[in-house]
């Protein structure tokens, strides 16, 4: 016994001196103790040295000390994105701190054991070379180069404008002014058509010519487009170009960090795999984490006591309602006003969550049309329509002829109308009036009347009710009466019909922009309803499209029968989600944040895709109508709408004459007094065959007009 003592006391020693050993590299290995170290080796080192060092960097140690600081904050941070966004602003201040240092190279420190060399050091003199003009100039180009890594864009703006200044300068002056100026050159960028009218007015009064104002500053590059008709297309300088709104990158990561934590906090793994920054919402797609089981699991170790080991029994994936459930707590820890959740983004692993931006940006129409997915369309199809930008930032574009018809409702002020704008405003860009011609009808009479000057409308803007319905029973006219030509010519579309024919003898296409349908349902409701259904279902091989508006989106203006036949719809921010509904089928609509802000159901898509819509300024209209009314040289003759016949559409396809008219006739010769209760015992029919009966044989002349009484 006392000998098994003896020798368990040795390995009772031998162990708790290996165990003091590992404390105490433990503690000498902390994250604490280990910079204590480094930071006093660092201190000695440069004490020691200081001397050598100074010859060798100078006062370019202070240099050094900012940028390991800055390298310091990004590792300590995790600020990786500074770097990778900045990169540019990283390199243009390494290049500026060069050319500092070759600075303090120029100045000696004065006596001591350090005159040898510079303020700069070994390095300094180095950069520079030697302190005379050479040097001099090294260092110019150092800070040069430098501002352009900082600031290309403004450097590569003000080198263009400085190289035009100097070309404008060297050109004669018979080039710079041009003999004949186009029809835009006589009106300024800044100046209406109105107030353009009024000041040539004014120098014509006073005994002079009309003045020739300045021509813009793209009117020296622009090359003027005609079409086969003669016709001059507009530039696409005509429209202002677009300012991009710059977000701040941190604030977005900060915000992806947000929305982790926050549903980490209530149970649900998850993480932001990508951020899609659009102009007004940004879209962080969260990747669902998973739901994990473990259970514990006691094993004996050697030493005879119990060890708790827990092991993962199963795993399964969050399930998508558990984040779209969280949408109201998401909005209150991100201190936003409302947030859409998308589950799942079309074609992705991931889940949607659409944050506004603190700064809320605009989509200028000239962008949407340079965009790529704009020229695709316009490549294959005359009716191309720049819609936005989605929350991506990706461009949207859409062909009218493939929708065909376009549904738009939306609350007042949430950008209805300036989406109409950019509708005919893509449409006048890219088409002469053989090609595409307007229907425009503006019962608010104030917001399409501005397109009165164009040479597209088949007639001034429309703003009386009944003439509003006089024109769509013209539209349907001309719809039959196309069938007609499409059917002597064996051609079954307009594509097929203008395919051989010369640009005169071409039909060109037509659209009807409506800007407010309620006004118009509740004028005539049978016969609006009845003749924009019969348009939608028949008129697109015709050629003629519908882009119709409202800002009240009811079942009663919106019936499930205009709904049917407008499979492309548009929805801005609407008041209820009832409203969302009628015009979606889905909620959605009513958590838009104005402004442009808008929901877009293309035909094909089963869900809707939030976008930013293009705007277009009441300026760039200005300049655009200017451009067409100018160009007289061509008449087009309008269409008198008041020439349409006064009964409904429904009544334009007679009804089958009665087969016991005749018979109705033969007892008017026999019997003197006719009453409908009389056919309707003597014909043995019901009362509303005999009513329709006794119509006709008034209208006929063989009874006299009186008021029909029914008999019991």
């Amino acid at each position: 016994m006392s000998k098994a003592r003896s020798k368990s006391q040795p390995r009772r020693r031998t162990k708790e001196s290996q165990s003091a050993g590992k404390r105490f590299f433990s503690f000498v290995a902390s994250p604490v103790v280990r910079k204590l170290i480094l930071s006093i080796v660092m201190i000695v080192l440069l004490y020691v040295l200081r001397e050598g060092i100074f010859i060798l960097f100078g006062w370019g140690l202070i240099i050094i000390a900012i940028a390991l600081g800055f390298l310091i904050w990004v590792v300590w941070r995790g600020e990786f994105s500074v770097v990778r966004y900045r990169w540019n602003w990283v390199l243009g201040g390494i290049t500026l701190a060069f050319a500092v240092w070759g600075v303090l190279a120029f100045f000696a420190p004065g006596d001591g054991p350090v005159s040898e060399a510079t303020l700069g050091g070994r390095i300094g003199q180095s950069i520079i070379g030697a302190p005379d003009v050479v040097g001099g100039l090294r260092v110019t180009g150092l800070v040069l180069l430098g501002i352009i890594f900082v600031i290309p864009g403004k450097v590569w703006n003000a080198l263009k404008n400085t190289w035009g200044a100097l070309v404008r300068v060297a050109r004669p002056r018979s080039e710079t002014i041009p003999s004949q100026p186009t029809p835009l050159e006589t009106i300024p960028t800044g100046i209406t058509s109105s107030e353009a009218e009024t000041i040539g007015e004014t120098e014509s009064s006073q005994g002079g010519t009309a003045p020739i104002f300045a021509p813009p500053a793209w009117s020296s590059q622009y090359e003027p487009v005609l079409t086969p008709g003669g016709w001059q297309l507009p530039p696409i300088d005509i429209l202002d170009k677009p300012v991009e709104v710059q977000l701040d990158k941190e604030d977005i990561n900060h915000r992806a960090r947000l929305i982790e934590e926050a549903l980490a906090s209530y149970g649900v793994e998850a993480r932001v795999v990508q951020v899609n920054m659009g102009p007004t919402v940004t879209q962080f797609g969260v990747e669902p984490g998973w739901d994990k089981k473990y259970r514990e699991i006691k094993e004996r170790g050697r030493n005879g006591s119990y060890e708790t080991r827990v092991e993962e029994v199963s795993r399964t994936r969050v399930r998508v309602e558990r984040i779209t459930s969280l949408a109201s707590d998401l909005a209150l820890a991100l201190a936003a006003p409302s947030i859409r959740i998308e589950a799942p983004v079309p074609g992705q692993p991931v889940i949607g969550i659409e944050v506004p931006n603190t700064v809320f940006g605009s989509v200028a129409l000239r962008g949407a049309i340079e965009s790529a997915a704009f020229q695709k369309i316009k490549a294959r199809s005359k009716l191309a329509i720049a819609l936005g930008k989605g929350a991506g930032g990706e461009a949207m574009a859409a062909d009218l002829p493939r929708m065909p018809h376009l549904l738009i409702a939306g609350a007042t002020g949430s950008g209805k109308t300036v989406c109409l704008n950019s509708v005919i405003c893509c449409l006048l860009l890219h088409n002469s009036p053989d090609d595409v011609r307007f229907i425009m009808v503006d019962p608010k009479r104030v917001e399409l009347v501005t397109f009165n000057g164009v040479p597209h409308l088949l007639a001034p803007v429309v703003v009386d009710t009944g003439k509003a319905i006089k024109a769509l029973r013209w539209l349907s006219q001309e719809m039959d009466s196309r069938y007609r030509q499409f059917a002597q010519a064996g051609a079954r579309n307009i594509e097929g019909y203008n395919k051989d024919r010369s640009p005169g003898e071409q039909l060109p296409y037509l659209v009807l922009v409506i800007d407010e349908l309620a006004d118009l349902m509740m004028t005539a409701f049978d016969e609006v309803e009845h003749a924009l259904c019969r348009l939608a279902q028949l008129a697109r091989a015709t050629g003629i499209h519908l882009v119709v508006a409202t800002q009240r989106p009811s079942v009663d203006v919106i019936t499930g029968l205009i709904k049917a036949n407008f499979p492309t719809r548009i929805s801005f921010a609407v008041t209820s989600h009832v409203d969302s509904r009628t015009i979606l089928d889905m909620v959605g609509a009513e958590k838009l944040l104005g402004r442009g802000d808008m929901l877009y159901m293309p035909t094909e898509a089963s869900k809707p895709k939030r976008l930013q819509g293009s705007f277009v300024s009441d300026t760039e209209i200005e300049r655009l109508v200017y451009f067409w009314g100018n160009q007289r040289q061509i008449e087009v003759s309008p269409v008198d709408f008041d020439e349409v016949a006064e009964r409904p559409l429904s009544a334009q396809i007679a009804a089958p004459l009665d087969p016991l008219l005749e018979e109705a006739k033969r007892l008017v010769q026999e019997h003197k007094h006719i009453s409908t209760s009389f056919l309707q015992r003597r014909l043995r029919i019901g009362y509303p065959r005999a009513a329709r009966l006794m119509e006709a044989l008034q209208q006929a002349g063989l009874v006299e007009a009186a008021q029909p009484e029914r008999e019991s």
